[in-house]
């Protein structure tokens, strides 16, 4: 595929620059230092970022610690994972009631924070159930989210991602889970997180920026890439993690990124 990108001066001139954090800033605890150099110049620049992530597997003091750690400087208006949008979503729309919540500690401790009241699983029925990238998943966990759903729940997931890259190869992900789920019930979930709507207004709402003032900077075309495609934000999509050149070949021209690049690294060397 001959794939040219646009004028630079498309990505400069952008006020917001918001990041997926596995396989585009870092793969685990392995961080890219150029994707370090690229966000520091940014700010130097006076723009403002953002980091997304659809692993809602981890709060945000997990990730304000690990992105200090690994050299980032964040602050924790600049950190917002698809479990947030998830439990907005829940409040605003779905206010008192019950949750069966397939997911991880650190992610019921988000939902409970905010007064969300979640079942143990056992309970005859349930008002909705919920799955997500649960690395605490045990076969009685799944086991109560397909009855409960089989029992009328709705079915809400907070992300769509089939695979979480890691150093090591990519591991299932909330989109695998959730593809059990359907397979035993025949229900398909409401997804949240990227690329839906959801997540789009409420960083336009956190962040005070218009779409077309945002990019977003990510390594899968299925919700990275598609938010921006679907939503009027500039796409980048980067090969350091789960997307490969031949997976942007096979997609239809709608689908594929406004620009390309083979990591951050390209980036900050074409901006600065």
């Amino acid at each position: 595929m001959n794939f040219q990108n646009p004028d630079i001066s498309v990505l400069m001139n952008k006020e917001l620059y918001i990041f997926d954090m596995d396989g585009t800033i870092y793969l685990d605890d392995e961080v890219f230092p150029f994707a370090i150099r690229f966000i520091k110049n940014l700010r130097v620049a006076g723009k403002k970022v953002l980091f997304f992530t659809n692993n809602a597997s981890h709060s945000h003091e997990f990730y304000i610690e690990k992105l200090t750690r690994l050299g980032f400087s964040p602050t924790k208006a600049e950190i917002m994972t698809s479990g947030d949008v998830t439990a907005e979503f829940l409040l605003r729309h779905r206010p008192q009631k019950t949750v069966y919540l397939l997911g991880t500690e650190d992610l019921a401790s988000n939902f409970k924070n905010r007064g969300i009241h979640l079942l143990d699983g056992d309970e005859e029925r349930a008002d909705i159930v919920i799955t997500s990238f649960d690395t605490t998943l045990t076969y009685h966990k799944m086991m109560n989210a397909c009855r409960l759903i089989r029992g009328g729940a709705e079915y809400l997931s907070t992300h769509p991602d089939f695979n979480c890259p890691t150093k090591n190869g990519p591991i299932p992900d909330s989109g695998a889970i959730a593809a059990f789920v359907t397979a035993s019930t025949g229900v398909s979930p409401t997804y949240f997180g990227k690329p839906y709507r959801q997540t789009v207004e409420m960083i336009c709402e956190a962040t005070g920026v218009d779409k077309d003032k945002m990019c977003i900077f990510g390594d899968r075309l299925y919700t990275d890439i598609a938010v921006g495609k679907h939503h009027g934000i500039t796409a980048v999509l980067v090969y350091s993690g789960e997307t490969q050149p031949e997976d942007v070949e096979k997609a239809e021209e709608a689908d594929r990124p406004d620009f390309i690049f083979d990591s951050l690294d390209n980036v900050d060397g074409a901006m600065f």
